[in-house]
């Protein structure tokens, strides 16, 4: 069986290696040439425990090769990215152009009897949609397509054991799809169990997943507003509190990012604003957060012509990705405020980045004289003494 992946950002290229490791034949298509010539030089170019190790030994096997140019395959994963906008209304819409390119791209080669499997996270009735799309560009009858949608369920970090070892949901459009996309995923898991669903259902599964976690986080992040007007300390208070065995409240932050989390859950209030009120609360909570976070840093400087020391701009701990991260936000609220500012990501390059001056811990602890902790990188944690010789705010409970 081939199966081609079109797109191999953080979650096409970890899944087109996991399909090359349990012996498919995988073709990984990207649109992006400077992509394709990286990992045909033998190099991948996301940061991911594991990924490279895993790479050359699918390539070495002869299971894994890359193109920029679509061919026939007998499965097409589409792994492509869903971001969201802002309407003229500022209404949070689900950007769907990338999905549908795919698709028709796919629909120009796709026969009877080939299966499209959707990875990406989208809004519920994208599946209906893609098929739609499919059937317009193959000519084949949209009730005919193989259509299935299942949502990845993994953690930047810890990737290539949970892409075997989570449980998986397979929503299809038809029976045959169904169970097509379920005898892939057995052979790629080694201890995940495959929940056969309706495409529609395993939509919403994965937008419940990340709305769920989105409300804890936001619960989290008000209890710190709350306990800061009352002068306590709201890492201890959760801890005490997590002592009681039904209860599991989060760490606060500086916000919440990635492409998941900070995302899916508009793609529920978009079609359902009446009735997601928790939904859209929690997300203003969340969005709201750097902006008080750097309020309190602006009435803890001495001088105005203070320079503060960002520690961290990736959305979490020890990845380097960069996405919708509440770090980078604070970053230009900042700005907008007049603060002197320089920050240390030590997964990103160094330099200029997005509008931030982006150096080394050393250059960074030397050079500021107050400092925010908005991630637990193992570098800050290595750290903490250093770190706490300068006046510090610390959005994560890293100090403690």
């Amino acid at each position: 069986m081939k199966i081609t992946v079109m797109g191999l950002g953080y979650i096409g290229l970890p899944t087109a290696i996991t399909l090359a490791e349990a012996g498919f034949e995988v073709c990984g298509f990207d649109v992006n040439e400077k992509t394709i010539d990286t990992l045909q030089s033998g190099k991948i170019h996301i940061v991911e425990p594991g990924l490279q190790q895993a790479f050359d030994q699918a390539v070495a096997h002869g299971h894994l090769q890359f193109s920029s140019k679509l061919a026939a395959s007998d499965v097409f994963y589409i792994a492509v990215p869903t971001p969201f906008f802002q309407d003229e209304t500022g209404a949070h819409k689900a950007d769907l152009k990338f999905v549908e390119s795919a698709g028709r791209m796919a629909g120009g080669l796709l026969e009877p009897d080939n299966l499209v499997i959707l990875e990406s996270t989208v809004p519920p009735r994208t599946s209906e949609m893609l098929a739609r799309v499919l059937s317009e560009e193959s000519g084949i009858p949209m009730d005919k397509i193989h259509v299935a949608h299942c949502p990845e369920r993994v953690i930047p970090g810890n990737m290539m054991y949970e892409l075997k070892n989570n449980d998986r949901i397979v929503g299809a459009r038809t029976p045959e799809a169904a169970e097509m996309a379920a005898a892939i995923y057995e052979k790629v898991l080694e201890k995940g169990v495959v929940h056969k669903t309706d495409d529609l259902t395993a939509e919403m599964c994965k937008l419940t997943e990340n709305t769920f976690r989105d409300v804890n986080i936001a619960y989290a992040n008000e209890l710190s507003v709350i306990c800061d007007k009352m002068g306590i300390d709201v890492f201890e208070l959760i801890k005490l509190a997590n002592c009681h065995p039904r209860v599991n409240i989060l760490t606060p932050g500086v916000g919440v990012g990635g492409h998941c989390i900070a995302v899916d859950p508009w793609f529920i209030y978009e079609q359902f604003p009446a009735e997601a009120k928790v939904i859209l609360a929690a997300r203003e909570r969340n969005e709201n957060k750097p902006r008080f976070v750097a309020e309190k840093v602006v009435g803890s400087l001495k001088k105005v012509t203070d320079t503060v020391g960002v520690l961290g701009l990736s959305y979490k701990p020890d990845v380097d990705d960069l996405r919708e991260s509440p770090s980078i936000e604070l970053c230009h609220i900042l700005k907008e405020k007049g603060v002197n500012f320089i920050a240390c990501e030590p997964f990103a390059p160094m330099g200029e980045l997005d509008g931030i001056r982006n150096v080394p811990f050393d250059e960074l602890l030397a050079k500021a004289d107050y400092l925010v902790v908005t991630l637990g990188h193992t570098l800050f944690k290595e750290n903490k003494e250093r770190i706490a010789q300068k006046p510090y705010y610390d959005c994560v409970g890293l100090m403690e």
